[in-house]
Protein backbone atom coordinates (compact mmCIF):
# COMPACT_ATOMS: atom_id res chain seq x y z
CA UNK A 1 0.00 0.00 0.00
CA UNK A 2 1.73 3.11 -1.08
CA UNK A 3 1.42 6.74 0.75
CA UNK A 4 0.02 9.64 -0.48
CA UNK A 5 2.18 12.70 0.92
CA UNK A 6 1.75 16.38 0.15
CA UNK A 7 5.39 17.95 -0.76
CA UNK A 8 5.58 21.68 -0.36
CA UNK A 9 8.46 23.86 0.33
CA UNK A 10 8.35 26.17 2.92
CA UNK A 11 10.33 29.01 2.00
CA UNK A 12 6.94 29.44 -0.70
CA UNK A 13 4.95 29.73 3.29
CA UNK A 14 7.53 32.17 4.10
CA UNK A 15 6.97 34.37 1.24
CA UNK A 16 3.35 34.33 1.30
CA UNK A 17 3.23 35.25 5.21
CA UNK A 18 5.49 38.29 4.23
CA UNK A 19 3.19 39.22 1.42
CA UNK A 20 0.39 38.70 3.68
CA UNK A 21 2.02 40.64 6.11
CA UNK A 22 3.00 43.75 3.24
CA UNK A 23 -0.91 43.66 2.12
CA UNK A 24 -2.23 44.44 5.73
CA UNK A 25 0.13 46.73 6.43
CA UNK A 26 -0.55 49.18 2.91
CA UNK A 27 -4.36 48.18 3.94
CA UNK A 28 -3.49 49.80 7.83
CA UNK A 29 -1.64 52.95 6.15
CA UNK A 30 -4.15 53.31 3.45
CA UNK A 31 -7.45 53.59 5.75
CA UNK A 32 -9.13 56.89 6.37
CA UNK A 33 -8.73 57.26 9.71
CA UNK A 34 -11.07 60.21 11.43
CA UNK A 35 -10.61 61.41 15.04
CA UNK A 36 -11.51 64.75 17.19
CA UNK A 37 -7.81 65.55 17.08
CA UNK A 38 -7.29 65.31 13.15
CA UNK A 39 -10.92 65.89 11.84
CA UNK A 40 -9.45 68.96 9.49
CA UNK A 41 -6.40 66.87 7.84
CA UNK A 42 -8.68 63.49 7.77
CA UNK A 43 -11.62 65.99 5.53
CA UNK A 44 -8.73 67.67 3.85
CA UNK A 45 -7.60 64.13 2.69
CA UNK A 46 -10.92 62.71 1.89
CA UNK A 47 -11.90 65.31 -0.13
CA UNK A 48 -8.51 65.61 -1.87
CA UNK A 49 -9.13 62.16 -2.91
CA UNK A 50 -12.51 62.37 -4.86
CA UNK A 51 -11.01 65.08 -6.33
CA UNK A 52 -7.89 63.44 -7.66
CA UNK A 53 -10.77 60.77 -8.94
CA UNK A 54 -12.88 62.43 -10.74
CA UNK A 55 -9.34 64.40 -12.68
CA UNK A 56 -8.61 61.12 -13.46
CA UNK A 57 -11.87 60.13 -14.79
CA UNK A 58 -12.17 63.84 -16.70
CA UNK A 59 -8.56 62.94 -18.01
CA UNK A 60 -9.32 59.64 -19.67
CA UNK A 61 -12.64 60.98 -21.19
CA UNK A 62 -10.62 63.71 -22.86
CA UNK A 63 -7.98 61.22 -23.91
CA UNK A 64 -11.11 59.35 -25.46
CA UNK A 65 -11.99 62.53 -27.21
CA UNK A 66 -8.73 63.10 -28.10
CA UNK A 67 -8.26 59.83 -29.57
CA UNK A 68 -11.72 59.56 -31.72
CA UNK A 69 -10.72 62.83 -33.36
CA UNK A 70 -14.01 65.04 -32.00
CA UNK A 71 -12.03 67.69 -31.14
CA UNK A 72 -10.69 70.51 -33.02
CA UNK A 73 -6.81 71.45 -32.99
CA UNK A 74 -8.02 74.70 -30.60
CA UNK A 75 -10.11 72.38 -28.10
CA UNK A 76 -7.07 69.53 -27.71
CA UNK A 77 -4.58 72.51 -26.71
CA UNK A 78 -6.81 74.43 -23.96
CA UNK A 79 -7.86 70.89 -22.82
CA UNK A 80 -4.15 70.25 -22.33
CA UNK A 81 -3.64 73.16 -20.52
CA UNK A 82 -6.54 72.79 -18.30
CA UNK A 83 -5.85 69.40 -17.28
CA UNK A 84 -2.12 70.49 -16.79
CA UNK A 85 -3.44 73.19 -14.53
CA UNK A 86 -5.11 71.33 -12.38
CA UNK A 87 -2.63 68.59 -11.72
CA UNK A 88 -0.44 70.97 -10.84
CA UNK A 89 -3.02 72.38 -8.42
CA UNK A 90 -3.39 68.83 -7.27
CA UNK A 91 0.16 68.60 -6.60
CA UNK A 92 0.17 72.34 -4.87
CA UNK A 93 -2.90 70.82 -2.20
CA UNK A 94 -1.07 67.53 -1.59
CA UNK A 95 1.88 69.50 -0.44
CA UNK A 96 -0.36 72.22 1.61
CA UNK A 97 -1.69 69.59 3.49
CA UNK A 98 1.85 67.28 3.37
CA UNK A 99 -0.34 64.29 1.37
CA UNK A 100 1.24 61.87 -1.29
CA UNK A 101 -0.20 60.21 -4.12
CA UNK A 102 -0.23 56.99 -2.14
CA UNK A 103 -2.29 58.85 0.80
CA UNK A 104 -4.97 59.37 -1.79
CA UNK A 105 -5.49 55.72 -2.58
CA UNK A 106 -8.46 54.90 0.38
CA UNK A 107 -8.51 51.41 0.68
CA UNK A 108 -11.90 49.88 -0.14
CA UNK A 109 -11.42 46.72 1.50
CA UNK A 110 -13.22 43.95 -0.44
CA UNK A 111 -13.42 46.30 -3.51
CA UNK A 112 -9.84 47.37 -3.46
CA UNK A 113 -7.69 50.52 -3.60
CA UNK A 114 -9.52 53.10 -4.69
CA UNK A 115 -7.19 54.85 -7.61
Amino acid sequence: MSENKILFNTASLDTLSVELGNQAQQTEESKLKLTPANADSGLAKLVLTLVELIRKLVEKQAMRRVDGGTLSEEEIERLGETLMKLEMKMEELKKHFNLTDRDLNINLGPLGDLM
